[in-house]
């Protein structure tokens, strides 16, 4: 899989930095791949429901647990690419170092958050505007 990276600065993160933050992709990683194989699991039906709504209760919860799974890890690969070229933990819209505290809390994060604070204000505007 390939990924087109912004044109950010590469961040001062120490080597030991990186170690730790590429450790921390790597579980979630692991995490998401065995997220992903478990929701295929059984689940008891509840006896209060018919199972026709259990069954398609279930395949909605699974669904959206599924597609939040994949973007993570969609979002991990992309972070770890970005790692290898020498291009992480610079925000891809002011082009500012992502603090690492933030960094240590969201490893995959492409934003800083003053970035990430607009950039959801304007989705939210946009999912939310009235045509």
């Amino acid at each position: 899989m390939s990924y087109t990276f912004a044109t950010v600065r590469r961040t001062e993160l120490g080597p030991e930095d990186l170690d730790a933050l590429r450790a921390c992709l790597h579980d979630e990683r692991l995490f998401r791949l065995e997220q992903l194989d478990g929701l295929g699991e059984t689940w008891p039906s509840p006896d209060d429901l018919p199972a026709c709504q259990h069954a398609q209760a279930r395949e909605e919860v699974l669904t959206a647990l599924a597609a939040a799974a994949q973007q993570v890890l969609t979002d991990v690969d992309a972070a770890l690419s970005r790692m290898d070229a020498g291009l992480y933990g610079g925000c891809h819209l002011c082009d500012r170092p992502i603090p690492l505290a933030s960094l240590r809390i969201l490893p995959h994060a492409r934003y800083c958050g003053p970035c990430h604070q607009l950039k959801e204000s304007v989705s939210w505007r946009l999912k939310n505007a009235v045509s």
